[in-house]
């Protein structure tokens, strides 16, 4: 995944008192991009398929499909892309510590208390 810097520079009036948007300006650019390129492939198929069921699928080899919208719609748009990968992610770190607890031998507090 590919994080827009340039969306860091515009000084909207709403940007200014967005606290997460003032934290994001103040990190170091490698560490965004870190954290940008830390989707999984399977996050970044479900957000892709995702955005071509938001949008409408044909094949692309037997038409050629134009969208046309304007720039509050195309922002839904972006931000339900990017509420799908944060949940996405959300559940693929879930999912990896519960497989990684589900591998732990089957000890409990009351046993170390005996």
């Amino acid at each position: 995944m590919i994080f827009n810097f340039d969306f860091l520079n515009s000084e909207s009036q709403e940007h200014n008192y967005n606290t997460l948007m003032q934290y994001l300006r103040q990190q170091h650019p490698e560490v965004l991009a870190q954290i940008a390129a830390s989707a999984s492939p399977d996050v970044k198929q479900i957000i892709s398929q995702n955005v071509q069921g938001l949008v409408g699928m044909l094949p692309s080899g037997d038409f050629n499909v134009k969208i046309t919208t304007d720039r509050e719609n195309l922002a839904h748009l972006l931000a339900s892309a990017m509420m799908t990968g944060y949940f996405l992610c959300q559940m693929e770190k879930r999912m990896d510590l519960e497989e990684s607890l589900a591998n732990l031998p089957n000890h409990t507090l009351s046993d170390e208390a005996q």
